[in-house]
């Protein structure tokens, strides 16, 4: 063994020697074969994870495939392909404004005068909103699942709200009003097109009276999205600094064109005035027609409303069309009965009768869909049961138009401001509800303009407590504040504190059951109207009611109170832009045919007939 390892070792010696030629073209060797791949990194952006995926990729191959598995690594080899072609992308990003359909034109807008004094915080806002559409402008990315728009309300509402309308925005704002608006992305166009389905999100900037960015939010601006089948108001934020931005959706059932409208009615917080009329602007800003082109892209379907549904806060749905009468007229009763009673609900969109609406078509959902209530239903779903309504007289129409158009009970002509009745189905009996309606406009019901300070007096404030002092206390109670509040409070600030001593006295009324050992009913808002026509400019504009159903609400959640929400101001605000389905401040007058205040003949009765059934929808659900 000695032997062979010695001749081993001497057969391979010269490996050992030491040999200054052999280490020189060594060195050289190396260095060579590190520059080139150093120049091979550096061609088209080639990196060492490529290196690490094509290998991979290689590996694959030279082992044995199951046929069932090439699919799956073609498909894997184009992700790695895409992942490659990212730098260029990303490099090649500043070109692609090049390529963007002329129907809207970013750059152009971006460079437009009115623009040129736009801070660079704005000009970032204005890219943040516009970058669905720069990052593919011919197939731009679809998000996996899509949703219906919706809105929020924000947290600590109230004290944010005092917040901005105490500010003062410091010298450059301090006496600049809004005089006007830019809409980058859709001023100019001789032409829109938008998808169906999809969330189209726009910014827009104020601007004063010399055509420069004002820096202040506050304005009160009114959005309608209107087809020939399809209404709704697009919601729109403040950002607080002079910019404000809307989002537009349609469904892919409803494509075609559109008007967007834009009109200024206040302008910051002036609104919320003790005497807002003098200060009204009301003009219409922007009239846009936009096409809607139907998409392959479907939106979740629409349910029927259960009862966690009317945890939301606020609103934001659409009224949509599925039948016209173009013959209809209005009958001697002031009726209009467009369609077959029997003409059916299209669905998702509301299930039941249709033509039982009286609206020629019409139908109000939103992030669910609603049942229209057969008589039958109806009676059903309210038996035995006691409904509170605690609010201003829109709840006196409410009531009527469920007794006459829902229940069939005709022969309560009209629901007074204090209204406690237990009523019978003259077809059956054994059914009965109890429904009871106090006013909230004063503590006397004769009585106008105090809203809730009408809690402050003591009698009135008995004459609430007494209805759940006893045994047997309402199921539900359903309230508002109403309108009289718009004309009592004298400043924002004044009917925060008057929200919460009325959230706090309901705690008490609720809590007060509760230590009985009884079942408390359960307490459903409804958010006040938005007044329409002449109305807007009064002191319970939209402006202002808007922001007092928001306090209201954040009140009666501060101390625990309410259950559920009914927005009706969101169902009414598509329509309160004239009076033909309100009379200013009233939705659901009884029909008659008279001359009304618009100047026809008859008006339109529906939104407030809808509601009711949005009540029952409520107080049934499950």
């Amino acid at each position: 063994m000695p032997e062979k390892g010695a001749k081993t070792v001497s057969t391979y010696s010269w490996i050992f020697r030491s040999n200054p030629m052999i280490h020189w073209w060594f060195k050289v060797l190396t260095l060579t074969a590190f520059l080139g791949i150093l120049i091979v990194w550096g061609n088209d952006g080639w990196n060492i994870g490529d290196l690490q995926k094509d290998f991979l990729t290689v590996v694959n191959f030279t082992r044995t495939i199951d046929p069932n598995l090439t699919q799956t690594h073609e498909n894997l080899s184009s992700t790695i392909q895409s992942r490659r072609n990212l730098t260029r992308t990303h490099q090649s990003l500043s070109q692609t404004h090049e390529n963007l359909s002329p129907k809207i034109d970013v750059t152009q807008h971006q460079s437009n005068s009115n623009l040129t004094n736009f801070s660079s915080q704005h000009q970032l806002n204005l890219t943040n909103f516009s970058s669905p559409i720069l990052v593919n402008p011919i197939n731009p990315p679809k998000p996996s699942t899509l949703d219906w728009i919706s809105a929020k309300l924000e947290p600590n509402y109230s004290s944010n709200l005092l917040a901005g309308w105490l500010a003062s925005g410091g010298e450059p704002c301090k006496d600049s009003k809004t005089l006007d608006i830019s809409i980058p992305r859709l001023d100019g166009q001789n032409r829109i097109e938008l998808s169906t389905g999809d969330i189209h999100e726009f910014v827009f900037q104020a601007l004063d009276d010399s055509g420069k960015p004002h820096c202040l939010g506050g304005d009160y601006f009114e959005t309608d999205l209107s087809g020939e089948s399809w209404k709704s108001r697009p919601p729109i934020k403040d950002l607080g600094n002079g910019t404000y931005s809307f989002s537009l959706q349609v469904h892919p059932d409803f494509a075609g064109n559109y008007s967007l409208a834009v009109i200024l009615l206040f302008r910051h917080f002036e609104g919320l005035k003790f005497s807002p009329g003098r200060f009204a602007f009301d003009k219409t800003l922007r009239k846009i027609p936009i096409s809607f082109h139907k998409s392959s892209l479907q939106l979740p379907e629409l349910t029927q409303c259960r009862k966690s549904d009317y945890a939301r806060d606020v609103w934001s749905g659409r009224w949509t069309r599925h039948g016209k009468n173009d013959r209809c007229r209005i009958s001697n009763d002031g009726r209009y009965r467009c369609l077959e009673p029997n003409f059916p609900c299209q669905s998702p969109w509301c299930d039941g009768s249709l033509g039982l609406l009286e609206s020629n078509g019409w139908t109000y959902s939103t992030h669910c869909s609603f049942r229209l209530f057969s008589r039958k239903s109806a009676w059903s779903c309210l038996n035995n049961r006691w409904i509170f309504f605690w609010g201003d007289s829109n709840h006196c129409d409410t009531v009527r138009n469920i007794l006459h158009f829902i229940l069939d009970v005709p022969e309560i002509k009209t629901v007074p401001r204090l209204f406690d009745m237990n009523i019978t189905n003259s077809k059956d009996p054994s059914q009965r509800v109890r429904i009871t309606s106090i006013f909230n406009g004063h503590p006397n019901s004769t009585g106008n303009y105090q809203g809730l300070n009408s809690l402050r007096d003591e009698g009135y404030r008995e004459v609430l407590k007494q209805y759940f002092s006893h045994e047997t206390v309402p199921d539900s109670v359903i309230m508002n504040s109403g309108l009289h509040d718009g004309v009592f409070w004298s400043n924002i600030r004044r009917f925060i504190k008057g929200a919460e001593g009325a959230a706090a006295f309901w705690a008490e009324v609720v809590e007060s059951v509760r230590r009985r050992g009884l079942v408390a009913p359960e307490i459903i808002y409804r958010t006040t109207v938005a007044t329409g026509g002449y109305a807007r400019r009064l002191a319970f504009n939209p402006h202002k009611m808007e922001a007092f159903n928001g306090v209201f609400l954040d009140k009666l959640r501060q101390f625990g109170v309410v259950n559920w929400v009914i927005d009706d101001f969101d169902m009414t605000y598509p329509w309160h832009y004239d009076n033909r389905c309100n009379d200013g401040v009233h939705y659901g007058r009884a029909p008659a045919k008279m001359r009304w205040r618009d100047g026809e003949v008859g008006h339109q009765y529906f939104v407030d007939l809808m509601l009711g059934h949005v009540l029952l929808n409520a107080l049934c659900a499950r």
